[in-house]
């Protein structure tokens, strides 16, 4: 049986990595690859994705997602199944379902709404809203990302929450 691949998304300050770590520790044999530790690795000369994106951030961003899925992909081909997490929004997110191939892919979307997004990016130490805001990457996720795989309103959930409600959906996440 092929390893298959889980990728969670949504807007900054939506649950991705605690969500994403806990539901790869739900899991029997899993890796949790974070996708922003790509961009974080390069130490000179990085293009930080601000809008608006030069042709060096999205050169760069488009690396980041590459090297994301071969790790992904490293992982499940060892009979690990990656927990891949980042911000994948509209057309990246089809991009990436073009990357993995070769494995059963479940998608999570993580849609938690825009004041939503602003509390929890305000209580947070790092914020993820340079130049844009949570209510314009609400609309990205809600208006222009495919709809597909399984989609979650986790504003009134805890990390606990939502991982359970993944894994009672487990199967509206399988692309």
């Amino acid at each position: 049986m092929t390893t298959e691949i889980v990728l969670i998304t949504g807007a900054m300050a939506a649950g991705k990595s605690t969500v994403a770590e806990l539901l790869a520790r739900s899991l029997s044999r899993a890796a949790h690859v974070r996708g922003d530790t790509f961009r974080r690795w390069i130490v000179s000369g990085r293009a930080e994705p601000e809008p608006p994106l030069g042709a060096e951030a999205t050169a760069q961003l488009a690396l980041r997602q590459q090297l994301a899925a071969g790790v992904a992909l490293g992982y499940a081909g060892a009979g690990i199944t990656p927990v891949l997490q980042d911000l994948y929004p509209g057309p990246a997110l089809a991009r990436m379902r073009t990357l993995l191939t070769g494995h059963p892919l479940r998608v999570v979307v993580l849609l938690p709404d825009s004041r939503t997004l602003a509390a929890r990016d305000a209580a947070r130490d790092k914020t993820g809203y340079r130049g844009w805001s949570p209510a314009e990457f609400d609309r990205e996720f809600r208006d222009h990302t495919p709809p597909v795989g399984l989609r979650l309103d986790t504003s009134a959930q805890t990390p606990e929450q939502t991982v359970a409600a993944i894994r009672a959906r487990w199967s509206d996440a399988l692309v």
